[in-house]
């Protein structure tokens, strides 16, 4: 007698999902790391209102941009590996880009810096990190994961 759960079949184009999701959290990722790594002179080449952005993010929102970036990757790597932790790991994610995304358009001016458009990008990482919860607690249920 066997204790292992067996997998249900997964579609052709789970794995197809999961890699894109892995990219999109790469770049999420290199972002982070280059929003971190930022030297003053780096800085300094941007526009005095950008500074300004930088110079007054508090280490809360960074924390949570690491908690977004880090917990998204993670998820999708356990999401290839068709590991249940996935759900886990991609809330984490989520929790982290509500309160990062929480500073950036309740707490800082980044409307007033960078206009309306520069919300189509902070739009799209909550949005995709909604579909990337709802997509891991479709495959648990559904048994594509482990």
């Amino acid at each position: 007698m066997s204790n292992n759960k067996s997998i249900a079949a997964i579609p052709s184009w789970f794995i197809y999902v999961a890699f894109f999701a892995l990219i999109w959290n790469v770049m999420g990722v290199i972002a982070f790391i280059s929003q971190i790594t930022m030297t003053a002179e780096m800085l300094a080449k941007l526009p005095q209102a950008e500074q300004d952005l930088y110079a007054n993010i508090p280490l809360w929102a960074t924390i949570a941009f690491a908690f977004a970036v880090w917990g998204g990757l993670l998820g999708c790597i356990a999401l290839m590996l068709k590991k249940s932790i996935a759900c886990q790991l991609f809330v984490l994610s989520l929790i982290g880009v509500c309160v990062q995304m929480f500073h950036s358009f309740f707490i800082s001016n980044s409307f007033d810096v960078f206009g309306p458009g520069g919300a189509i990008m902070p739009v799209m990482v909550i949005i995709i990190a909604i579909a990337l919860v709802r997509f891991s607690f479709k495959a648990k249920n559904r048994q594509w994961l482990n």
